[in-house]
């Protein structure tokens, strides 16, 4: 259902680098049709801004399909805005009526500081995967696709886990800052395959130092990680995750 356009006023963040103290600024947007995605508008305000000879708005994005998680935007209080399910760039306008003040910050965390406005360096959850992120495998010819059977629930459930984009709104949503359903969902994809159980103890023991070593804080279960995943990761994976650690840690200490 299409409504008329929209005037809305941005309350948006801005801020010059880390090191220096944001605050917001007030802009406001006018005939903002309600088909337009939230990266839409803000392309709009952006070429207002040029067109007044104002700095533009720094903000992230890539595909602008929902599939690569740049587009990282707390909107109204909420990672990637009010809807379920979705990163910025699918939110559509029609979210919001005529009138609405919508308020724009970058996602907030010791282990993300802000690069210029809007946009934060996500550099640490490349760490993390770079701390465990790989497999040992045999290379030669192709294998048959059906040589390694895989029960079909560890199958689903690995591919569950591999939908994370990375984009930190798990981060986002939690009051302590964790990365834990991020860094679970990277444990379970490789450690659910027979492919990736070489590696498993070493794995779980890497990812989590490195996601301590980072700056990232304690989970304490509140479940607004899974509620605010734009691909609903499950919390299951969290548990898992802990039961991995414990099993690794408490074998590297028998040995």
């Amino acid at each position: 259902m299409s409504h008329g356009n929209m005037n809305l006023t941005l309350k948006v963040w801005k801020q010059k680098n880390k090191d220096t103290k944001g605050s917001f600024e007030t802009y406001s947007v006018k005939g903002i049709s309600p088909d337009m995605s939230f990266l839409e508008m803000f392309d709009v305000l952006n070429e207002q801004l040029i067109t007044e000879s104002k700095e533009p708005i720094a903000f992230d994005h890539d595909c602008r399909e929902g599939i690569c998680g740049m587009c990282s935007m707390y909107i109204n209080g909420r990672p990637h805005g009010p809807k379920q399910g979705v990163t910025t760039c699918q939110l559509h306008m029609r979210s919001f009526k005529d009138g609405d003040t919508i308020v724009v910050e970058p996602w907030r965390g010791a282990a993300f500081p802000v690069i210029k406005d809007l946009a934060v360096d996500r550099s640490s959850f490349d760490r993390i995967i770079a701390a465990g992120g790989f497999v040992s495998v045999n290379t030669g010819n192709a294998k048959d696709a059906n040589n390694i059977l895989i029960p079909k629930d560890d199958a689903d459930t690995a591919f569950d886990a591999a939908a994370c984009i990375g984009c930190g709104a798990c981060v986002a949503a939690c009051k302590n800052s964790s990365a834990m359903l991020f860094v679970s969902a990277k444990v379970s994809q490789l450690s659910l395959l027979p492919q990736g159980k070489i590696e498993k103890q070493d794995r779980v023991l890497n990812m989590v130092k490195q996601m301590d070593d980072e700056g990232f804080g304690n989970c304490t279960n509140t479940g607004a990680c899974e509620a605010e995943c734009p691909k609903s990761i499950s919390l299951e994976n969290i548990a898992r995750m802990n039961r991995e650690y414990l099993g690794a840690s408490l074998f590297q200490n028998k040995v």
